[in-house]
């Protein structure tokens, strides 16, 4: 279906969801006003928020969706970077805007400019339902792009991709399981935030970019946006935990009309399952 009428019938979706739900539109606007930002912008993130559910049966199973770059040299420089300083890139994907296009884009760039030996490496923690499950992971295993489990065996796999001089997607503002993170300041509130984004670019000294993705009016596609983050690795670990927070709270001003503030951002942490044993 065209992204117009997939993204009017999310729309309505999200008006609902806020018409409907009060803890929901509660904290959509408890969020959206620590920022400063009054009940027209948490409005406006709702009804962008219908659009992004209303738009993954697309980007997962049907024709490609038309993506523009707003800054094409600066991602192709940090590409060139890459390759001459020998690091691996770290791309930082928040929730805004579309950020399953982010990592398709950036996949298939890096894919095409390494002339098909690159693929991505992205993160997943598997969704509950098995049906639902397969179909994700199998828009994602693609020949641009790999999965790895959101796990300790996850991360063991990123650190060897980077250490390689590849390219790894994480979204640093997802609330990690106990023990995998800590608590940061989220526009001047205590957050709960991953740890494993400033572990592995203080280990590697790879580039740290933020990507984010607006999704356009009338179905129009996507616009891509790049900003690679200059982090004094030198700090000890919460100092660039916190220097990754002030870059997403940058990137989230920037169109905060698409950010997901009805995620539950400041809430605790689940306990950490453990990892299985190896036979």
């Amino acid at each position: 279906m065209p992204l117009m009428v997939l993204h009017a019938v999310g729309a309505v979706l999200g008006l609902v969801v806020w018409a409907c739900s009060g803890v929901y539109r509660r904290r959509l606007a408890e969020n959206a006003a620590l920022a400063g930002y009054g009940w027209r912008t948490a409005l406006a993130a709702a009804l962008q928020s219908g659009k992004m559910v209303a738009e993954l049966p697309r980007l997962w199973l049907g024709r490609p969706v038309h993506v523009a770059w707003n800054d094409m040299p600066s991602i192709q420089a940090v590409f060139e970077r890459s390759k001459t300083e020998e690091k691996g890139i770290i791309i930082l994907a928040p929730h805004i805007g579309c950020w399953e296009v982010v990592g398709q884009s950036i996949a298939d760039e890096s894919f095409k400019r390494s002339n098909g030996t690159e693929r991505m490496t992205v993160m997943y923690r598997p969704a509950r339902q098995a049906w639902l499950d397969e179909i994700i992971r199998a828009s994602r295993a693609t020949p641009s792009m790999q999965t790895v489990p959101a796990d300790l065996s996850g991360v063991r796999q990123t650190l060897r991709v980077l250490k390689g001089g590849g390219i790894i997607g994480l979204l640093p503002d997802q609330v990690p399981p106990e023990g995998m993170g800590t608590w940061s300041n989220v526009f001047g509130k205590p957050a709960y935030t991953m740890t494993m984004a400033a572990k592995l670019a203080q280990t590697t000294k790879a580039i740290s970019v933020l990507c984010w993705c607006e999704r356009l009016s009338f179905g129009r596609g996507y616009r891509m946006f790049t900003q690679v983050l200059d982090l004094d690795l030198s700090a000890d670990l919460d100092g660039v935990v916190q220097q990754i927070n002030d870059g997403v709270e940058v990137a989230i001003r920037a169109l905060p009309e698409q950010y997901l503030w009805g995620y539950a951002r400041y809430k605790n942490p689940k306990t950490l399952q453990a990892e299985p044993k190896q036979a």
